[in-house]
């Protein structure tokens, strides 16, 4: 597998979970779960890029590296560009970004995530599950992603794609997409490239910032997991669940 780093952007503030970073999951703050994550995969070194300096202080005392960066950042891809700059990565460095909310994302999976760029013929890489229920398949809550006989993205939506024409055709509409997981690989330049262009109507439509990577003609490696990726946080309820699962 070639060499990667694992880029972990956290913000305190959050809509819906404030202070979400630094909330406690079975004994410790979730971006130390997260950061142990990182440190089981195979990356040769795992950073957490924050602009928060109450973040910066509970990851710094348990031992990670911290790049701090601006305010300014809408997603954590942005967060991410900057830490390549601040840190002078080189164009061809590969970088996963494992985003803050994931204490659950098992470290096999970074590692996979990594791999679908070691052939060269993708700018990123992610994953993504088969849909498992109809619920999860028109929520817009669950992002879909239809992927092409080559591993490659096709489309990504918040809505319930592909559309059945008829009644019959539903199963296999749901059958047919696949959830997306919000976890990236890629070249520093490739990053580089995506957070310096403009939001595409596409992305601006459905608040979907890959989107912007497929309208400026980038390829997009989705890979099936291997194993479950675990439970994200975004809600209270989403808080309680990871408990029950990381202290099983």
């Amino acid at each position: 597998m070639t060499d990667f780093f694992v880029v972990i952007p956290a913000r305190y503030e959050s809509v819906r979970l404030p202070g979400k970073p630094l909330r406690q999951i079975a004994g410790m703050p979730m971006i130390e779960h997260v950061y142990r994550r990182g440190t089981e995969s195979s990356a040769t070194d795992v950073v957490i890029a924050t602009d928060d300096a109450r973040i910066a202080d509970v990851a710094e005392a348990f031992g990670a590296t911290v790049c701090m960066t601006g305010k300014q950042h809408r997603s954590g891809s942005e967060r991410i560009a900057e830490v390549c700059d601040v840190l002078d990565w080189d164009d061809r460095r590969i970088v996963v970004n494992l985003q803050g909310d994931e204490p659950a994302m098992p470290a096999a999976l970074i590692d996979q995530c990594a791999s679908l760029l070691d052939d060269g013929t993708a700018d990123i890489a992610t994953l993504a599950s088969p849909i498992a229920s109809r619920e999860d398949f028109l929520s817009p809550d669950v992002v879909k992603v239809i992927v092409a006989e080559n591993g490659n993205a096709i489309y990504f939506s918040r809505a319930a794609i592909p559309f059945a024409r008829s009644d019959s055709q539903k199963d296999a509409a749901m059958n047919t997409a696949l959830h997306h997981h919000g976890i990236y690989a890629y070249r520093c330049g490739v990053l580089r490239r995506l957070v310096s262009a403009r939001a595409s109507d596409l992305e601006i439509c459905e608040q979907l910032e890959q989107l912007r990577a497929l309208a400026l003609g980038m390829t997009i490696r989705v890979g099936i997991p291997d194993e479950p990726p675990g439970a994200g946080v975004d809600t209270e309820k989403d808080l309680l669940r990871a408990e029950a699962e990381l202290s099983s």
